[in-house]
């Protein structure tokens, strides 16, 4: 099979118009169709031939394709996806050792392709709606997965591609995270894992851009389509953070990871995220304490489904808390429980009381008993007086039975003190009522004797 080439950077070749509409300047490469020669495969060229071949090759796919039509330009398309096939094929065999120019022109190429504008940001996607698909995502995958075979190859030396793959590729391919298409989302967290783990050098550098995308989230636009995939990259590499660990870190915890609760949209992000605060909940026990207090900080008042999410979160966090941070926090935890007992969503009430359902955070509720249940005990009798889902009558019956084979002595003295604050509750109601009956009675009689008078 024959493949065809640009000719571009010959010296008789005439200088591009920078008045043509086609002109970009940037880039300075002509978008009009190409100039074409006719060039054999790569693995049927001789082998002192392959690397002009491949620099050639390259700069063939070094042009802008028109994906506004499926018929405009359709056979220069076809090349370039043929062709970037063949450079796919071509560096996963290593019959060639890259250079520095092949490498140097290969990111060039990958750059051109790639960093662009996106399209501006549409309304949040109805869960029934087809994402948004990228239109020139036939030849984007083919670029994204040539860049990640020269990344991942073995050949690939860290040192030398550290020159091309540098601090600007790195925010720019980060950037390219706002892209709606899932499809392309999913390529750049492998490509940006891989290189996080190949280029030591870019580490603290990629962790800072992640603070700073964080930062301009939760403060700024509370709109960005790649939180979850920052974080699931940031899940492998909080797994991976040594101990004791750095202050840094903790920093990031507390200023990034937690005040991610705060936005709406935490729906779609907080299974990733929830993951990442149980990593450092698992590194470093002392962390459960600002964990939970953070959490406590941004619960939703009238969001219900994000109540359930928190919940979900705080029992794993409490799965992996100790005693001695347990006790710190405990008041105002549970003080936030039994008001979430007493939710009419009856899956916010469900959630709160699965807490129980859990050997560990039991055990540390019996430990602390004394405190908890009287600061549990009025939601679990007004659940079981008055709330309208029979389930959450029969859980709460279960809790109330858990508590009372733990202390049958504390939860008689609890039952005790409740019926004696609902009694001084009706009784300070009653005399309420007589206060305003005495006092619309002396209005009536005020009333009467100014009709007499007059």
């Amino acid at each position: 099979m024959l493949t065809k080439i640009i000719k571009r950077g010959h010296r008789k070749s005439p200088k591009p118009d920078s008045t043509d509409p086609e002109f970009d300047p940037e880039s300075r490469l002509v978008t009009l169709s190409p100039l074409m020669e006719t060039l054999p495969l790569l693995l049927d060229a001789a082998v002192s031939d392959r690397p002009a071949l491949l620099l050639k090759k390259l700069q063939l796919c070094s042009f802008y394709c028109d994906f506004s039509s499926s018929l405009k330009s359709a056979g220069e398309k076809e090349l370039k996806r043929q062709t970037l096939m063949e450079l796919v094929d071509f560096i996963d065999s290593r019959s060639l050792k890259l250079t520095g120019p092949m490498q140097e022109e290969l990111i060039r190429m990958v750059s051109i392709n790639i960093f662009r504008c996106l399209p501006p940001s549409s309304d949040l996607i109805e869960p029934d709606e087809e994402p948004y698909q990228e239109p020139s995502w036939p030849h984007l995958q083919i670029v994204y997965e040539l860049l990640l075979r020269y990344i991942a190859s073995p050949e690939t030396d860290a040192k030398v591609a550290k020159r091309y793959i540098d601090y600007i590729f790195v925010l720019r391919l980060m950037e390219l995270f706002d892209s709606e298409d899932p499809r392309e989302r999913e390529y750049l967290k492998t490509l940006l894992h891989r290189i996080y783990g190949k280029f030591m050098v870019h580490r603290p550098f990629i962790r800072k851009a992640m603070n700073n995308v964080f930062y301009r989230f939760i403060f700024e636009t509370q709109r960005h389509c790649g939180i979850g995939e920052f974080l699931e990259i940031l899940g492998s590499i909080i797994n991976g953070f040594a101990l004791p660990m750095k202050e840094e870190h903790k920093l990031f915890l507390a200023r990034a990871l937690i005040p991610l609760h705060k936005p709406k949209s935490i729906s779609a992000y907080h299974y990733q995220l929830a993951y990442c605060i149980i990593q450092f909940v698992d590194k470093d026990s002392q962390l459960a304490e600002p964990v939970i207090k953070g959490l406590l900080k941004f619960w939703p008042v009238t969001n219900c489904q994000k109540e359930v999410l928190f919940l979900a979160e705080l029992e794993d966090v409490l799965e992996a808390t100790q005693a001695t941070e347990f006790q710190r926090c405990m008041l105002p935890l549970f003080g936030q429980i039994g008001r979430c007992l007493n939710s009419p969503h009856f899956q916010v009430a469900e959630r709160a009381l699965y807490l129980w359902n859990s050997e560990h955070i039991v055990t540390l509720i019996s430990q602390n008993r004394n405190v908890i249940l009287p600061l549990v005990f009025e939601a679990l009798e007004k659940n079981t007086q008055g709330h309208w889902n029979q389930a959450i009558h029969g859980l709460t019956g279960n809790v109330r039975r858990m508590f009372q084979e733990m202390d049958a002595e504390l939860f008689e003295d609890c039952q005790k003190q409740y019926f004696e604050k609902e009694t001084r509750t009706r009784e300070q109601e009653e005399q309420r009522e007589l206060t305003w009956k005495r006092i619309e009675a002396v209005a009536a009689n005020a009333g009467e004797d100014m009709v007499l008078v007059s």
